[in-house]
């Protein structure tokens, strides 16, 4: 029930919130709206489907890259502490650019955490620090996972003629989630710094 505004803050002209107002859900989760976005219900749906599930491991792996950042330790700290920040920042855009595609085709882009965590494939992490190649071992799996996702999604949306998913997908989701994995692999090779 919402709790309007006095009758006197009324009568003076002020300008008071509505609050604590409560809604009913106007679109279920898991549904897509009729968008005249020149495609099929099946085939919206089907993209909004996997974009969901890459949204959700995709904030997963930001929130591990976020972890790992604030954890980091040892000779590598500053270097790795900026590299997993400035990736974070990149999977953060993603998440957005996935949210939004998924609200383009008339679907319910997964938000909240707690829906989040059940949907994800990603391992949970313990819950202190880790040593330095398993949060990085960590967080290789998780780009591997959604990668693994997101070329099969890639290729069965451009079948289904969803290209803006597509286009997403391999400019984004892949391009990206394969440069970062590159990153984090060269810091787990085993080379001398100093001898050859």
């Amino acid at each position: 029930m919402a709790v309007k505004p006095s009758a006197h803050a009324q009568q003076r002209g002020e300008s008071q919130p509505w609050l604590h107002q409560q809604g009913v859900e106007i679109q279920a989760f898991g549904t897509v709206r009729d968008f005249p976005v020149g495609m099929s219900r099946e085939t919206r749906d089907y993209s909004c489907q996997q974009l969901n599930q890459i949204l959700a491991d995709t904030q997963i792996l930001y929130s591990l890259y976020k972890k790992h950042h604030w954890l980091m330790r040892g000779p590598t700290f500053y270097q790795l502490h900026q590299l997993l920040d400035k990736h974070a920042s990149e999977q953060i855009k993603i998440i957005d650019e996935i949210a939004e595609r998924i609200q383009t085709l008339g679907g319910v882009a997964v938000g909240d955490p707690r829906q989040v965590a059940e949907m994800t494939v990603i391992p949970r992490p313990p819950d202190g620090v880790e040593e330095v190649p398993a949060m990085l071992s960590r967080l290789l799996e998780a780009h591997e996972t959604i990668l693994v996702a997101a070329h099969d999604a890639a290729a069965r949306t451009a079948e289904k003629g969803d290209d803006g998913t597509n286009d997403l997908l391999v400019s984004d989701v892949i391009r990206t989630g394969e440069l970062q994995a590159w990153f984090l692999a060269e810091h787990l090779v085993d080379t001398p710094l100093v001898h050859a």
